[in-house]
């Protein structure tokens, strides 16, 4: 939850001067993946034990909580932590400036949710949610307060020091937790927990941070910092919007039941996301701002990453959508089955939002925030409606449909378009992507077969995600070129600073 920049130039000139080993794009990627791999990964297995204990209802209730503190979240800092990232210059220059902004506008933000959770724990389905919802309310101060060191952190590529950070993060809250769980706590064990592990990642941010925390205010900075950040805190609002409306038409109109048996199908379809978006975003936006001076640099570095992404996000969500009925069974047990039902179309939306988060982060880059912003209410004007209509017509299936037809018939043809004006053609694109949507047919064939032949879940699974590796392993083979060019990073932003 906690985003995440040193000038990158700056830093391969004290490596040099050290002998030690400058920090790259690559190198970072690579352990931006490690680090997001075995937070994933290992959570996972905490997520279903979780799960298994709390039950629909009570995962429910915290699944509301969230809501609400991912909602804050996503314009909490007024989007000026990512100024620091995109900075051309020395970051000191506004960095004590976005710590007073991202605290100030955090400290106001929690007073209004701490007053205005009754209301919302009421409009999605219960009430009961409301203690755990302010629980959860205290993490957007600590967030406010971490945002610079973050930012610095990303902007300098310390993805090592991010993966300490993290891990410290992830398994301080799950211990938390699952110790709260089962001594009988309920939904506000996972909001502590949350809490406790905020707390400690926030002290390793400040001590880790490339440049002090300090507060400050120049007024000649204030200006350019909204004017770039207010597009983007109002474009992350909608974002948040359209990424979580489902599961707020879910909670409102299905109660906390069917909102647990939803946000558990997100959960699954998010793996991709996680375990693939995660690492990219984390290195994909000083990249690309590295490479804004040289626009066909900056398509070539969009398009090997859609290639690479492509070659190995399919396979998987192709098996996840397929299989969904094993997969939720084998995994979280007989009593969440009916999730199975939203996961065969959220497998085929993640799919394409990690598409879609890669052209957010191009087009923030290049400054288009206006554009975002546009998108964004085009998007979620379309999308609440939509929901609303399947929710009622289909539950938790028609929920998940209505987001994929969304994606698929209005915002993937205005990104299309808007990389058209950028430079890009479609045949680019489809040059790196039309072998994983071709060799993902025969394999949803294959998952289908073996699912509806297998008796045994866990058998029909495995055999399912064996073929589904195969197939992946040979596509990202396929797109070496893609991951030499993606290997090439760190030299050509470093022979650029």
């Amino acid at each position: 939850m906690l985003r995440g920049g040193l000038d990158p130039g700056a830093t391969a000139l004290r490596g040099r001067a050290s002998g030690q080993r400058p920090a790259t794009a690559s190198r970072a990627f690579a352990l931006s993946l490690l680090n997001t791999v075995i937070s994933k990964f290992g959570t996972i297995a905490i997520g279903v034990l979780l799960a298994r204990l709390l039950g629909p209802a009570q995962f429910g209730t915290y699944a509301i909580a969230l809501v609400a503190l991912l909602a804050v979240l996503s314009f909490n800092e007024l989007g000026v932590s990512l100024a620091i990232v995109r900075w051309p210059s020395d970051p000191a220059e506004i960095a004590p400036t976005v710590t007073t902004i991202s605290v100030g506008a955090s400290a106001l933000i929690l007073g209004a949710s701490w007053a205005g959770a009754p209301a919302f724990a009421a409009a999605m389905g219960d009430p009961a949610a409301t203690d755990v919802v302010r629980a959860m309310a205290v993490c957007v101060l600590i967030n406010g307060l971490v945002a610079t060191p973050a930012a610095l952190l990303q902007r300098d590529f310390r993805q090592g020091v991010r993966l300490i950070i993290d891990q410290v993060n992830v398994w301080l809250g799950a211990i938390v937790s699952v110790v709260l769980v089962a001594s009988g706590v309920g939904a506000m064990s996972l909001a502590v927990g949350r809490i406790v592990a905020s707390l400690v990642a926030a002290v390793l941010f400040i001590a880790y941070s490339p440049l002090p925390l300090r507060f400050g205010w120049r007024q000649e900075r204030v200006r350019p910092l909204l004017r770039f950040g207010l597009p983007l805190a109002g474009s992350s609002v909608i974002a948040f919007a359209v990424g979580y409306a489902d599961q707020i038409v879910a909670g409102n109109l299905l109660g906390s039941l069917g909102l647990g048996f939803y946000v558990l199908a997100a959960n699954l379809a998010n793996w991709p996301v996680n375990i693939f978006s995660q690492p990219l975003r984390g290195v994909a936006p000083p990249v690309f701002a590295k490479l804004q001076h040289d626009p066909q640099a900056m398509r070539e570095a969009f398009l090997s990453l859609v290639g690479v992404t492509a070659a190995a996000v399919l396979p998987v969500v192709t098996v996840m959508a397929v299989a969904a009925l094993p997969l939720v069974s084998t995994i979280y047990g007989a009593a969440w089955a009916a999730s199975a039902q939203a996961l065969v179309w959220l497998a085929a939306t993640a799919g394409l939002r990690i598409f879609f988060e890669l052209v957010y982060d191009f087009l923030v880059v290049l400054g288009e925030s206006g554009a975002i912003l546009w998108v964004q209410c085009l998007w979620i004007a379309g999308l609440v409606p939509a929901l609303a209509a399947g929710a009622r017509f289909a539950g938790i299936a028609g929920l998940a449909f209505a987001s994929l037809a969304e994606g698929l018939l209005i915002i993937l043809p205005v990104y299309l378009v808007l990389l058209a004006r950028r430079g890009f053609r479609l045949g680019s694109l489809l040059q790196r992507t039309w072998l994983p949507l071709a060799a993902c047919v025969p394999l949803a064939g294959v998952t289908l077969l073996l699912r509806t032949s297998i008796d045994q879940p866990l058998l029909a699974l495995c055999a399912s995600a064996g073929c589904g590796a195969v197939v992946m392993g040979a596509l990202v083979i396929a797109s070496r070129r893609d991951l030499a060019a993606i290997r090439s990073w760190g030299h050509a932003a470093e022979v650029r600073a």
